[in-house]
């Protein structure tokens, strides 16, 4: 918005990036919602709201699982980016994020200007409303898509007859984002325990 950057530095182009090594590519195209207006509000509430309603519901306590689903999900998108017409991929993300909470919630009630449903239908409806509004659907396909596949590898397939987990998180994940259990066992220092060191209780005389 301030004009330091223009758009033509920031959108997915894979000859760029593969030829002319602008990598930083791979990530500011997610983060170009278009100028300030309508669409980029929708976007940023939206993404806002749910983004926070997974970390804080299915995700709670699993910050390592929540940022692998992130980096699965743009990993995808780039693999499909370079199949389809496609320069800026966050408006997919969002409706990823929103795919894999509505999946979740399936029995919450959606009020969509007027428009009462359940949450598994959220995705699709935002979808129409976007060819309303005269955008391709196409970045909506694509959220859906990619928010479908997350959500059958790590949610569906592990409960079926023969199925697995086939998503795990890397473990560096695990150790730069999660907090690591206390021990049960562990027996803290006197200078650790609540009030610090234990002045007062020394023992009896004659004990």
């Amino acid at each position: 918005q301030l004009e330091l950057i223009t758009p033509f530095q920031l959108y997915f182009n894979p000859e760029l990036i593969f030829k002319h090594f602008q990598v930083w590519r791979l990530i500011t195209n997610y983060l170009f919602f278009g100028p300030v207006g309508f669409n980029f509000l929708f976007n940023m509430i939206f993404l806002y709201r749910y983004c926070r309603m997974l970390e804080e519901g299915s995700f709670r306590g699993r910050t390592a699982d929540f940022v692998f689903m992130f980096l699965f999900g743009g990993l995808l998108m780039t693999l499909f980016g370079l199949f389809v017409n496609l320069v800026f991929l966050g408006q997919a993300f969002t409706i990823m994020l929103v795919y894999v909470w509505s999946r979740r919630n399936p029995y919450v009630r959606m009020n969509f200007f007027g428009l009462i449903f359940q949450a598994p239908f959220l995705p699709w409806v935002l979808m129409g409303f976007s060819l309303l509004l005269g955008n391709s659907i196409i970045v909506d396909l694509l959220g859906i898509a990619v928010g479908h596949i997350y959500f059958f590898l790590e949610d569906v397939f592990p409960n079926q007859r023969g199925g697995g987990r086939l998503l795990r998180t890397p473990s560096v994940l695990k150790a730069i984002f999660d907090i690591p259990e206390d021990d049960p066992n562990y027996n803290p220092l006197p200078e650790e325990r609540p009030g610090g060191f234990a002045w007062g209780e020394g023992q009896r005389l004659g004990g």
